[in-house]
């Protein structure tokens, strides 16, 4: 492994697989010689949302972190840590799966529904995995010091990315998505 991408952001290369990474932004968490680790900020489950919506009597997103282990549930949090166990992204953002503790807070409004970011399952790569995509051009390394992880970030977060690159990154921000048709 030559570089560790912990903490900085994915963009998927356009392709026509029409995979859950098609147009994804990751936001990697660990990265090492055991393989990698993150989310996918930009792919909401509306099924789940609606779901959510029924369960804690307001609207809340849940996003599809990836497709490994879809069955467990993250959050992603703004601000200080409120639970008793959580991996910190940053000074500013932590992650936990203590989803009593923290619906318990939205709940009693301890914690803002905007500080929050839901995934369901995560996306896993295995040892060399990673740096082998990133050498087959499969994804993008960005760093990202301004983007606010726990914003409701949808399916223009990738084409805002690729504009702000510039360059040829402009051309694949305007194909359509099945880059076949172009």
């Amino acid at each position: 492994m030559n570089n560790s991408y912990k903490g900085k952001i994915l963009i998927s290369t356009p392709d026509i697989s029409g995979d859950i990474f098609s147009r994804s932004v990751v936001l990697i968490i660990e990265h090492d010689a055991h393989g990698a680790f993150g989310f996918i900020l930009n792919k909401k489950n509306y099924f789940l949302s609606e779901n959510m919506k029924h369960l804690l009597g307001h609207e809340i997103d849940v996003y599809e972190g990836g497709p490994v282990e879809n069955d467990r549930v993250f959050f992603l949090v703004k601000g200080k840590p409120i639970t008793s166990e959580y991996l910190p992204i940053d000074e500013n953002f932590y992650l936990t799966e203590q989803q009593e503790e923290i619906v318990s807070a939205m709940v009693n409004q301890d914690l803002n529904k905007q500080e929050v970011k839901i995934f369901t399952g995560y996306s896993g790569w295995s040892p060399y995995q990673l740096d082998q995509e990133v050498q087959n051009k499969m994804w993008t390394v960005v760093d990202l010091f301004q983007l606010d992880y726990t914003s409701p970030n949808d399916h223009t977060l990738w084409k805002k990315i690729m504009q702000n690159l510039g360059g040829d990154y402009l051309l694949w921000a305007n194909s359509p998505e099945d880059v076949s048709l172009n």
